[in-house]
């Protein structure tokens, strides 16, 4: 009697798993094909954010800030 090695067998690999088929997949790379990819999305921030950018990140130095007084 030949001795069993396991579930997967001499080839020691499992089998790959199919691909279930995605409808919407299949729709937007049809569409991509014909029209082409999207652009990049472009987001406005809003009022807070851009305000917040603005602003000084870094704290101001004791020596800048004499510097601004003696000016």
């Amino acid at each position: 009697m030949a001795a069993r090695i396991g579930f997967a067998g001499a080839t020691g690999m499992s089998k790959a798993k199919k691909e279930v088929f995605s409808v919407t997949k299949a729709v937007k790379a049809n569409a991509r094909e014909r029209v082409g990819s999207p652009p990049p999305e472009v987001v406005i921030p809003d009022d807070k954010t851009r305000a917040a950018r603005r602003t000084s990140k870094h704290k101001v130095t004791l020596q800048k800030l004499m510097q601004r007084e003696e000016s």
